[in-house]
């Protein structure tokens, strides 16, 4: 008897009602239908004909999902503000990202390279692990983000206009941030440490490679929502 209650489960989570509410929503009806099962088994009724007599007792599909339809303090916040669970969201969480990724740059310098006046220089033993924990995180930070866009996209059975209008916006940032350091050249900044994001420089071979680099983040960030895209259209192609 679970497939009813999938179905319910369906239509809830396209309809927009915030997973955590799904999952205790339907827990509840399960104990409860269980409760109903167990009366009607008392009642004379074989297991079957229990379970279905409980099923019509709880009352149909249809009722059931618009009793959290209808109620909107329900909805996800990814129905209520997708401009801000797929705009703002993803830009300040990739952001956090590289600033973390600043700070291990920073303190790396301060302690391998405390003479230099750049760090992005060659380094020995210790100090290119440590970088490279840094480095790493600054180039999988917007796959990572745009990873998190698609596990929400799926979790909530989002359609793709949303989801994939935040992995645009995290392909250009990723794509376009530069990270200067130089005690010299950059005389603010976080200890010399300077990022811009969403510019390129005014050159053709600039701008050509900024779009690569957005493509290449674009298709890695966005490969698992697009192939449970792909997964579900074909389940539905097949019913």
């Amino acid at each position: 008897m679970a497939k009813p209650f999938n179905e319910l489960r369906e239509r809830l989570l396209r309809a927009g009602v915030a997973p955590r509410h799904v999952r205790r929503y339907l827990t509840e009806l399960a104990d409860h239908w269980t409760d109903l099962t167990g009366e009607e088994e008392r009642a004379g009724r074989s297991r079957a004909d229990a379970e279905s007599a409980a099923l019509v007792r709880l009352g149909g599909i249809d009722d059931l999902a618009r009793a959290m339809i209808e109620q909107r303090h329900f909805q996800s916040w990814c129905v209520r503000a997708p401009w801000a669970v797929f705009g703002l969201a993803p830009l300040f969480l990739l952001a956090g990202a590289y600033l973390v990724a600043c700070l291990i740059l920073l303190s790396g310098w301060n302690i391998f390279l405390p003479g230099t006046d750049s760090p992005f220089v060659p380094v020995g033993g210790f100090a290119i692990l440590y970088f490279d924990i840094g480095r790493l995180l600054y180039y999988s930070a917007p796959i990572l983000v745009g990873w998190g866009i698609g596990y929400v996209a799926v979790r909530q059975r989002l359609k793709a206009v949303w989801p994939m209008a935040g992995l645009v916006l995290i392909a250009w940032m990723g794509a376009t941030a530069q990270i200067q350091a130089s005690r010299t050249a950059v005389p603010g900044g976080l200890g010399h440490i300077r990022m811009n994001f969403f510019t390129l420089a005014p050159s053709s071979q600039a701008i050509s490679e900024g779009v690569l680099r957005a493509l290449a983040i674009l298709s890695l960030s966005a490969l698992p929502y697009l192939l449970w895209r792909l997964k579900e259209t074909r389940s539905v192609s097949a019913d």
